[in-house]
């Protein structure tokens, strides 16, 4: 596939250009209709919710408020009535306001001014839902309001419609978020078009996903959330996804390889580790299925596609781009070398190659670090509370956060997400009186009943995400309305997101046990080993701990809040663990199969588990560190969003993944794996003939020719290898474990050496095979060797431990 694509790349442009532009079309002409469904079935709550949309049909339209507060004198004196009432009917009468609802109204509108006579409010009532109500309908509506002010009155506005004018533009976070990657991809590169690659397929991935997710929206829920979460995972794995295979890319030209087999070669290898990679994603993101939560359904559906097409562009569209571009993917000082001096030899130095040996040389210093950093950062998810913000955790500059805070000054914190009790049966004065006299409840007013039911609006004390007033929903439900024997149930958006966070909290330990135990079955299949797998899984678990600590320090203490202006703490979307966790199991899994691939790869090579961690920790350090850094850009960039919870997950997700790469990648993990020895691969002999086989390297072309040519094993092609094993001073060494492989790391023949050091191996076939020699007090030898159909001779020589040391 990848060399059908390089060498028809005009029809692969082409066909992704135009898909691009077909689905961006479609999507700009369907619009949009993304549906918050936070309901949930058996909560009381959704009960609530039922039997009022049965008996009191909701306005269809979003409902915004005015408020405005004097400095001196009341509100209802003739000078601000004069100025406030004209803005309220001038505001009614455009068009796409169904109503505006005001206090100087009678008697009727009273209860719309405080007590003190110092503030007001009235409500705005749109034809239509926020996400649909014009931007410039809003703006005017804004304007209007806030040009009645003046020196001693002051007008803000909140609500939904309001708070979506008040956010930056669509698409700066996204942006930001591109050309910080851009920055940190030259410096790894040093190439211009190489630096545009993973770009544009993020790009391409992206925008496919995107405009796919806006035209789901019509025939599914998808809440607004759902984009925000798609394109910042989207940017995140494309970007990080075609890094890795431009990486392979260009190495294989440095080493001489023709652009065509190298882009072929690079795709083979590396692009099948980004298939796995983003399978992994895919069935992490799945697991929210289990939680049940229709919300997260939408996030599932959206995230899913960008993932899926971000995986489709770069391993089909990557190739078309390298094609275009043959050798200008180098920098131009690498071509120049490259004429000059020929192809340069494979060699790990540097940073990377000290770092993985000075993590063997001190391999408990260095896990004790790692971990005690990981619990210093994890203390603070011990006091972790779920909830849903509001327009309170907005910015302090903003006309919601102001609108909001008026509210709570002239009628309650509680105001601002009253209750309300449905009553279905029973005696509705018992219950009133019941529940005024509750405490924690500011007042409770019955409104007039239809169709049998009666809705008690009940305004708490305390703010809406106060767990006060969460305790005092507990009260409502298990004494007072028992009490008063009433058949009725508490709703309300305070009592949805308190039913909300309960059942994610609930649900929290199955989804969790699901998606860690997806992540053991992949890598026990991928590596054949019980350990490695359940090293993972523990490290997944610390990474989230610390990661969620990071969130709960930053945006429920409120550690740093105004530095990143991010309003003010509060508690913490009940609905981000389940994402993040998601997504923090499928990107650490992308990270651990790159590094542990090539551990494995290493392992099967030589039988040395401490080279097998050095050279695998060495020589994929740089990439997995300079991919998780670009992802931090990019989650943090969403902080520019506007939205609350995309700027918590961006925060969260950087921090995660920034713990999970630089700490748990680089430095616990291979320092695990260095403590645990040959342990890491031990799989039961029963269990490695019941697993499935799963590759995540192709198999080579001498592997195949060997296995298969073993099958016909007596066709008098067959030969042999034989030789001696001698230690550096010429003497034989006993007891060596010989051992033949295909260069894919299939065993073929393995044979203990004779007292003086001879041994003898079975080829199946003429080809190139990899020879393994350990030995007890010897370190590790292994080297290719070539055989032509001729028995070949070759001699073994082993250093002892103390002189390699």
């Amino acid at each position: 596939m990848a060399r059908w694509c390089y060498r028809h790349r005009l029809v692969v442009l082409l066909v992704w250009l135009g898909a691009l532009f077909g689905l961006g079309f479609s999507a700009s002409s369907a619009g949009t209709d993304y549906a918050n469904v936070f309901s949930l079935p058996d909560t009381d709550s959704k009960k609530a919710y039922d039997l009022m949309e049965k008996a009191f049909p909701a306005r269809a339209g979003d409902t915004d408020t005015v408020v405005w507060k004097v400095d001196e004198g009341t509100v209802r004196d003739q000078a601000v009535r004069a100025r406030i009432q004209p803005a309220l009917d001038e505001i009614a009468g455009m068009k796409g306001v169904g109503g505006v609802t005001s206090p100087y109204a009678g008697e009727q509108g009273a209860g719309q001014i405080s007590p003190d006579g110092s503030i007001a409010y009235a409500q705005i009532t749109f034809a239509d839902q926020a996400n649909a109500v014009p931007k410039e309908l809003v703006q005017d509506v804004v304007d209007t309001a806030r040009d009645a002010g003046r020196d001693g009155l002051e007008v803000e506005l909140g609500g939904q419609a309001i708070q979506r004018v008040q956010e930056p533009p669509t698409g700066l976070a996204e942006m930001v978020g591109l050309a910080a990657a851009a920055v940190v991809l030259f410096l790894a590169f040093g190439s211009l078009f190489a630096m545009l690659l993973p770009l544009a397929v993020a790009v391409f991935g992206v925008g496919m996903g995107l405009f796919g997710t806006q035209l789901l929206s019509h025939v599914t829920d998808i809440p607004d959330l759902a984009p925000l979460l798609s394109s910042l995972i989207g940017l995140g794995v494309g970007i990080d996804y075609a890094l890795f295979i431009v990486t392979r890319h260009r190495k294989g030209i440095l080493r001489g390889a023709d652009p065509e087999e190298s882009a072929v070669t690079a795709l083979n290898t590396s692009g099948r580790a980004v298939l796995f990679a983003g399978g992994t994603v895919c069935i992490a993101l799945a697991g929210m299925l289990v939680t049940n939560l229709r919300f997260l359904d939408g996030v599932v559906i959206g995230t899913s596609l960008t993932v899926v097409l971000s995986v489709l562009a770069a391993t089909t569209l990557l190739p078309a781009l390298l094609g275009f571009l043959g050798t200008r993917v180098l920098s131009r000082r690498q071509r120049r070398r490259l004429a000059a001096e020929g192809p340069e030899e494979e060699k790990t130095s540097g940073p990377a190659a000290r770092w993985s040996a000075g993590v063997q040389r001190r391999p408990r210093t260095i896990a004790a670090l790692a971990l005690a950093v990981m619990a210093v950062l994890a203390i603070p998810v011990l006091s972790l509370h779920l909830g849903a913000t509001d327009q309170g955790n907005d910015d302090a500059s903003t006309t919601t956060r102001k609108a909001y805070d008026l509210l709570a000054e002239g009628f309650g914190p509680g105001f601002n997400g009253p209750l309300q009790v449905v009553v279905q049966g029973g005696d509705t004065n018992a219950l009133v009186k019941g529940i005024e006299d509750t405490s924690g409840v500011a007042r409770a007013t019955a409104l007039p009943p239809a169709g049998g039911v009666t809705v008690i609006q009940v305004v708490p004390t305390t703010s809406p995400q106060s767990e006060q007033t969460d305790t005092l929903i507990d009260r409502l439900r298990d004494d007072v309305i028992p009490g008063a024997g009433a058949e009725a149930h508490v709703g309300g958006v305070t009592a949805v997101s308190k039913d909300f966070a309960t059942v994610t909290g609930d649900r929290l330990p199955l989804f969790i046990a699901t998606i860690i135990g997806l992540g053991f079955l992949l890598l026990l299949i991928a590596f054949r080993s019980l350990v490695v797998p359940l090293t993972a899984a523990v490290m997944n678990l610390v990474a989230a701990a610390a990661s969620f600590g990071v969130l709960v320090a930053v945006f429920q203490w409120g550690w740093g809040l105004n530095l990143l202006g991010l309003g003010k703490e509060g508690p913490i979307n009940a609905f981000l663990p389940v994402i993040m966790l998601s997504l923090l199991f499928g990107l650490s899994m992308d990270y651990q199969v790159f590094l542990v691939s090539r551990m494995h790869e290493e392992w099967v090579h030589t039988r040395d588990n401490a080279r097998a961690v050095r050279v695998g920790l060495a020589e994929t350090s740089r990439v997995i560190n300079s991919a998780a850094l670009i992802m931090v850009c990019v989650f943090l960039a969403f902080v520019l969003s506007g939205n609350s919870g995309g700027a918590m997950a961006g925060v969260g997700l950087a921090a995660a993944v920034a713990l999970d790469a630089f700490i748990l990648r680089t430095a616990l993990v291979p320092a695990a794996m260095h403590l645990l020895g040959a342990s890491n691969w031990w799989l039961p002999v029963w269990l490695e003939k019941r697993l499935p086989h799963l590759a995540v390297e192709p198999k080579e072309e001498a592997a195949a020719v060997a296995e298969r040519d073993t099958v016909t094993a007596g066709d008098g092609s067959s030969t042999v290898v034989h030789g001696l094993v001698r230690d550096t001073s010429g003497d034989p060494v006993e007891g060596a474990s010989v051992t033949l492989l295909t260069t894919g790391g299939r065993q073929l023949d393995r044979v203990t050496s004779l007292a003086d050091g001879s041994y003898i191996l079975s080829v199946p076939a003429p080809g190139t095979y990899l020879l393994s020699t350990t030995a007890s007090s010897y370190a590790a030898h292994a080297r290719q060797v070539t055989v032509d159909g001729e028995p070949l001779v070759y001699d073994v020589e082993l250093p002892e431990v103390s002189e390699v040391n």
